[in-house]
């Protein structure tokens, strides 16, 4: 069983599931069929393995295998095979489809945690915080563009106003796509409380509350991976991109 070190232990802020909770026990429960064990690489990028309940007693002792090089994460062929634990606290189904369950791992090497892993940077801040008395909160402004599916243009050829920030009808012509992202949300008890459309045509902003640091870059990972999800089901695709178009 690899145990966090003391000084990264988990944040308060997830009442309902601890660093101990079986899950394969929650699986069990909640109808979980299969999870998704996830990190993020030093671009931003989610990578995963998908495993059948039946394996997360196994992955959550010991961790799901990845060839560390093979994704962005500093490394090379000759360095040993990293491996993610799935962190129990960080658990969401996924509101489209509830039988798949989502982990944000921390990365292990060789039996300690991957220093450059975007997870480990980010503990070892709260931790510093921590020991100074600060709680560590932030709070994230997610913008993005609905654009076609080829990625060519923005999804919605009326979007065409010189100063779009704001404008009624651009935003209520994504309504469906962006009110399943809002119902997921506040489904999920994230306290989402606004949607607009943003500054530039095709763009759009979703705030939720802030909280620990850690719980909210998950959630902040997490939401670009259903935005992009979802927009997919309406026949759309998103990007996190500031400038797709030049």
């Amino acid at each position: 069983m690899i145990r966090l070190p003391e000084q990264v232990r988990e944040p308060e802020g997830r009442a309902s599931l601890t660093a101990t909770t079986d899950l394969a026990k929650v699986a069990e429960e909640r109808g979980i069929k299969y999870f998704l064990i996830s990190y993020v690489d030093l671009f931003g990028s989610l990578r995963a393995k998908l495993a059948p309940a039946a394996a997360i007693a196994d992955m959550q002792k010991n961790g799901a295998g990845f060839a560390g090089f093979a994704t962005w994460l500093d490394m090379s062929p000759a360095d040993p095979d990293l491996f993610a634990v799935p962190d129990p606290t960080s658990l969401i189904q996924l509101p489209w489809n509830p039988e798949i369950g989502w982990l944000a791992s921390d990365l292990y090497m060789n039996g300690k945690m991957v220093e450059q892993a975007p997870r480990t940077v980010l503990r070892k801040q709260l931790a510093g915080a921590a020991a100074l008395g600060f709680d560590m909160k932030t709070g994230v402004e997610c913008e993005y563009f609905l654009i076609s599916p080829d990625g060519k243009s923005i999804s919605d050829a009326a979007d065409t106003a010189e100063k779009p920030c704001y404008d009624q009808s651009a935003l209520m012509r994504r309504y469906e796509v962006m009110k399943e992202i809002c119902d997921a949300m506040l489904a999920l008890g994230w306290g989402a409380y606004q949607n607009d459309h943003e500054d530039a045509n095709g763009q759009f902003e979703m705030n939720w509350n802030y909280d620990n640091a850690l719980i909210t870059a998950d959630r902040h990972v997490f939401f670009k991976f259903m935005v992009k999800s979802i927009a997919e089901k309406h026949g759309l695709r998103a990007t996190f991109m500031p400038k797709p178009f030049i």
